[in-house]
């Protein structure tokens, strides 16, 4: 405001009686007015912004703190504050790093970027898993990003191993709402003794929650986190018809805001002795707001599974005649898919002449195992 204006309304005297006429807004007081409506929208704007990515509370940890590399030798770049790091793929090799601890129970996440242009055949994991540990019987909770054609979408599956049910693989595949090359996104997965959860942005995509019938298929024991990038051109894409270009090499995924929030143990430790040592670790983790779905975050959750899953193995009748005990059937969600579990309407819906099963571990990609893939992915 101008200073003669400013010191004329410190000095006036109105009496009650005093008349005010209407004025027009001088050129120099409508500027002054737009630029304050201006900063306030963009105030709003990023107070809304941390608002939201602040809705869980938690708190990322360096590299050095948290993780090692796991295979890749020269293919993991960390970034210099060791808050973010880069796996690449080249015709040499992917690469990966690990959790320096094991786990019992635990919400492990990170915002991640991964690579645009021609991606298929490529897999990004984030996951958590015990098959270094616990070879034949080993839990496993993963998210896997399947690489795919230039100008077609990425797409992700979600699935679920306890104690070694490779032969039931649990599969949810999903479409995205946004592209996961141009910026980061955050990726969670939540375990407890009593759920699982697994979220996008905040948004529970996926519970899984647990009961008696389910028995060991539940993961029970200690795991460690994972994140990788590798050459799954048997498979990833369109059932393994598109492969890995590697003219378009490297490929980079981008990992920042590592979270690591949970009981670290003893892999060699008896499962008593580590039921006990976690089981206050395990209260405060069921008590914090990730481990709980709110009225708001289960609609959204229904939102996303009507608008972007396209697989289930709950609704694939072929595959289980009698459903796995952890599946809810909504019939909302039942009368879109086809006794193959897969979308009635868009998409590919053949099935595959033989089932694959799950192929040997790659050393290098420090995996257990390949997901079973019993039909052809889009």
């Amino acid at each position: 405001m101008d200073h003669d204006v400013l010191s004329s309304l410190r000095s006036s005297k109105f009496s009650p009686s005093t008349t005010f006429l209407p004025v027009s807004p001088s050129p120099l007081s409508s500027s002054i007015l737009f630029r304050f409506l201006v900063y306030g929208v963009l105030v709003l704007s990023l107070f809304s912004r941390h608002v939201i990515s602040a809705s869980f509370d938690v708190s990322s940890i360096p590299f050095e703190e948290g993780y090692s590399h796991l295979f890749g030798e020269g293919n993991l770049v960390r970034s210099d504050d060791d808050y973010s790091v880069k796996l690449l793929l080249d015709r040499f090799t992917g690469a990966g790093f690990i959790s320096s601890s094991m786990y019992q129970h635990g919400f492990f996440s990170a915002k991640i970027k991964l690579p645009g242009n021609y991606t298929a055949g490529i897999v990004v994991a984030f996951y958590t898993s015990n098959g270094d540990v616990f070879e034949k019987n080993h839990d496993e909770l993963d998210i896997e990003f399947l690489g795919n054609v230039q100008g077609k979408k990425w797409r992700f599956q979600t699935n679920v191993y306890g104690n070694g049910s490779t032969s039931r693989g649990r599969e949810e595949r999903y479409t995205m709402w946004f592209d996961p090359t141009r910026e980061f996104h955050r990726y969670s997965i939540l375990w407890t003794a009593t759920n699982i959860i697994f979220y996008v942005d905040d948004v529970p995509i996926r519970e899984i929650i647990r009961n008696e019938e389910m028995g060991g298929d539940y993961p029970a024991k200690p795991m460690a986190l994972y994140a990788t990038i590798w050459d799954a051109s048997s498979w990833a894409t369109a059932g393994g018809k598109y492969k890995v270009n590697y003219l378009y090499a490297p490929f980079v995924a981008e990992f920042k805001d590592l979270v690591l929030e949970g009981c670290p143990v003893e892999s060699a430790s008896p499962l008593g002795s580590i039921a006990s040592s976690c089981y206050e670790n395990g209260l405060e983790l069921e008590s914090r707001d990730f481990s709980t779905i709110t009225y708001e975050s289960r609609v959204a959750m229904r939102q996303f599974r009507q608008r972007h899953m396209y697989y289930s193995y709950c609704y694939d009748t072929v595959r289980y005649p009698f459903s796995l005990p952890e599946c809810v059937m909504v019939q909302s969600e039942k009368e879109r898919f086809k006794d193959t579990g897969r979308l009635k309407f868009g998409g590919s819906h053949k099935r595959r002449s033989r089932r694959r099963g799950r192929a040997p571990i790659r050393v290098e990609m420090g995996r257990s195992d390949e997901p079973q893939q019993p039909y052809e992915g889009l």
